[in-house]
């Protein structure tokens, strides 16, 4: 940020510590008064949006952009598709972030009978859809799952798509721009029919069992084939005092640097086979004789790995101590990140109705692999035999996580859902799932004393009370996303106009959003 900009904001922000003492001067309104006003020299576009919408613009024939969403002014939407499937969610570009040709879709929905092929075999509610970006066409790529909802490229050229329920599984799939109308023969295996009713030869899809069962969101995926996850849990759900969702690591056995290069067969996944842990907050400092010291109030700082069981991830997690979050939902690497290892950062929705805002926290793993297992029985553990990643390097020999909030929701940002890292900038976009629902621009944390974002402006808010925005990613170059106005009431789409019924299914619309500087004059 250059000095001229600095000095601008302590005499906005300050005003003089003598009037702040004598006039009440909000420092905190005036620091956020001046991100509004400076927007473009911190994220890129002129104006923020404004107060949220408040009177809902139902969904009907015809509408443009501006009818959807309220946008930040000096940026650009135009409607890509109204055609893609109701409840689509989250995406994902192919064949890479730089140069899309389309985007693969995570269809987040039941699994019941839409209609019929011409064969008569039935047709079920689509799981994973293509759009092809130059004529907005949609396409099935897979149907048979239930709530779809995390989905992401993997180094080695697959797509891995994953189920937001109690017992939801991950598939991966070969060749998304040729897989075409394939059907699960059953949830939690690899077999699938064609149109036909017919079984396809393997290859195509693959149920991936070694990273486990539980309600899946956001995943980001290391070149060697680590995984992180979440389990969208909410505390209590389960019963008096059961924790909330952990955060996981599924670690293959076999694990070597892809590169980009493209697998040729779905059996050379690093997803075959390997080993899940949980991550374990520890009140203790990784030097203490009694790290991982585990309980109630360590949710932050430093933590271990502790294995589990990915045959029932979310029972093993309770019963081997693994730290619980409020709803974990969407997880990604952070782009600014530069050290050893790995950092991401994830959403925990809350619940604004209690006023629990929600929050974002972001955690490094500076060895993700570890170098082997340790198991650890001693009394400071409670005798419970837990077995934990290792890394020889260390003291203890733990393999070891460090994780901080990164920013807390408010009455105006709250229940974050979505999160995307833009490109150049490092900027964080948060997105609410509300009705009304915002899109935050986040700065990353600078040299102040605090680990926090430095401040957060409202880029964009839907105007359908009935609808979210959600699935929202940068393309490689900074300057252009893409998202979804998902799950609008479609009742005044009635039959042959824009937004009425594809392939027998509802429909939601796909938003393309331009003019970003992803490098602002800071």
């Amino acid at each position: 940020m250059k000095k001229s900009i600095i000095a601008l904001a302590i005499g906005i922000a300050v005003g003089g510590s003598v009037q702040a003492q004598a006039g009440g001067i909000d420092v905190g309104a005036k620091f956020q008064s001046f991100l509004n006003q400076y927007a473009y020299n911190f994220f890129g576009f002129t104006r923020p949006v404004g107060a949220s919408e408040t009177v809902s613009v139902p969904r009907i024939n015809g509408q443009k952009p501006a009818d959807l969403i309220k946008l930040a002014s000096g940026l650009k939407a135009e409607i890509v598709t109204r055609n893609a499937g109701n409840s689509s969610d989250m995406l994902a570009f192919w064949p890479n972030d730089k140069k899309p040709t389309h985007i693969i879709t995570c269809i987040e929905a039941g699994n019941s009978q839409v209609g019929v092929y011409p064969s008569g075999q039935p047709k079920l509610t689509p799981s994973v859809q293509r759009t092809n970006l130059a004529t907005g066409e949609v396409s099935t790529i897979l149907r048979g799952m239930t709530g779809c909802d995390g989905i992401r490229r993997t180094p080695w050229g697959t797509i891995v798509a994953t189920e937001e329920v109690d017992d939801g599984g991950l598939y991966e799939i070969l060749n998304p721009l040729t897989t075409n109308e394939l059907t699960l023969v059953a949830r939690g295996a690899s077999d699938v029919i064609d149109t036909n009713g017919a079984a396809v030869a393997p290859g195509q899809v693959a149920y991936r069992s070694a990273v486990g069962k539980l309600a899946w969101e956001g995943l980001d995926l290391t070149k060697s084939g680590v995984v992180y996850y979440g389990d969208e849990e909410r505390p209590g759900s389960a019963g008096a005092d059961a924790d909330g969702g952990s955060i996981f690591k599924f670690v293959p056995d076999v694990a070597k640097r892809w590169n980009g290069v493209a697998i040729a067969n779905l059996d050379q996944s690093p997803l075959v086979q390997g080993s899940v842990y949980a991550y374990q907050a520890s009140c203790q400092a990784r030097t203490s004789s009694s790290f991982p010291q585990f309980g109630q109030g360590c949710e932050i700082g430093e933590g271990a790995w502790v294995k589990v069981d990915p045959s029932a991830l979310r029972l093993s997690a309770g019963q081997n101590r693994a730290t619980g979050f409020y709803r974990p939902e969407d997880l990604h690497f952070d782009i600014n990140y530069k050290g050893l290892g790995a950092k991401f950062c994830w959403t925990d929705t809350g619940n604004a109705g209690a006023q629990n805002y929600g929050e974002v926290v972001c955690m490094t793993d500076t060895l993700p692999e570890g170098t082997g297992e340790k198991t650890v029985t001693d009394a400071t553990r409670n005798g419970f035999g837990l077995t934990y990643l290792a890394d020889s390097s260390q003291e203890k020999g733990f393999a070891v996580a460090v994780a901080n909030r990164a920013l807390e929701g408010d009455a105006d940002l709250n229940q974050p859902d979505n999160l995307a890292f833009q490109p150049l900038s490092g900027n964080m976009y948060v997105i609410e799932d509300n009705p009304f629902g915002d899109i935050w621009a986040c700065l990353s944390d600078g040299r102040d004393r605090d680990i926090k974002s430095d401040g957060c402006v409202k880029m964009l808010s839907v105007r359908d009370s009935s609808a979210e925005p959600t699935g929202f990613a940068f393309t490689g170059d900074g300057k252009t996303a893409y998202f979804y106005v998902q799950h609008s009431s479609d009742a005044a789409c009635t039959a042959g106009t824009d937004c009425s019924l594809n392939d027998d299914y509802a429909t939601d619309d796909l938003i393309k959003v331009t003019g970003f500087n992803p490098r602002p004059n800071r």
